[in-house]
């Protein structure tokens, strides 16, 4: 039976790929564009989407970008799959890098989840981030990226308590280093050789994506860690 998903981050890697698979099973998406231009991109290579053109950059837009979308009374899943990285010491990192990264990937899933929740509860449906080895662990340089993962596990715990009696599931998919452009992106910011070969496949990890979003309604699998396999 076709589902309804609203997918963040589709535009490139591990929600690319999501999309991409969703959509080939059947399901129908409403994906999150930053632009009219970014949407009718989205709309080309994912036909038959629809949209909410809105800058998770800017978190307060969001509300009034919701209300004028197209969106059914039921909502089976919001997976949200965008982020944005800026490495750099604590003593480097100016305030745009902190805000910009706390925006898009902690205050934006939560304001649309908010604004989304009682479609999603009328299906009784699912909330499912995709986070990163980083939300549990920080490392040297990655205080502001890891804080704002941080910051999105204690999203997803508290959401899962606060939502169970409404029949939403929450889940935390956590994934290592994945090959992706944000991947290629950081190993800029590292100044290192980028082998796409030595990390884990992003459509592995949509597949663990769609095992939770799968999951038969008796059971939640609220916590998923991604690792690369051996070399």
């Amino acid at each position: 039976m076709s589902r309804t998903f609203v997918v963040t981050g589709a535009g490139s890697g591990i929600g690319a790929v999501l999309a991409r698979r969703l959509l080939g099973r059947g399901d129908r998406l409403v994906l999150i564009a930053r632009d009219a231009a970014r949407g009718d991109a989205l709309r080309a290579e994912l036909p038959g989407s629809s949209m909410i053109v809105a800058d998770l950059a800017d978190p307060d837009a969001l509300a009034d970008a919701v209300a004028v979308a197209d969106l059914p009374d039921a909502v089976d899943g919001i997976v949200h799959a965008a982020g944005v990285v800026e490495l750099g010491t604590v003593e480097q990192l100016p305030v745009s890098a902190w805000t910009a990264q706390l925006a898009v990937n902690l205050v934006a899933p939560a304001e649309l989840t908010r604004l989304l929740l009682p479609r999603v509860r009328a299906a009784r449906g699912q909330v499912l981030f995709v986070n990163s080895g980083a939300g549990l662990t920080a490392h040297p340089e990655w205080s502001a990226y890891a804080a704002s993962k941080h910051g999105l596990r204690a999203l997803a715990d508290a959401l899962r308590g606060e939502e169970a009696a409404h029949g939403v599931r929450v889940t935390s998919v956590y994934p290592g280093r994945t090959a992706t452009p944000m991947q290629e992106k950081v190993h800029e910011q590292e100044g290192a050789a980028y082998d796409p070969s030595r990390f884990i496949d992003a459509e592995s990890v949509a597949a663990a994506v769609l095992a939770a979003l799968d999951a038969t309604p008796d059971a939640t699998l609220t916590d998923i860690t991604v690792r690369p396999g051996p070399r």
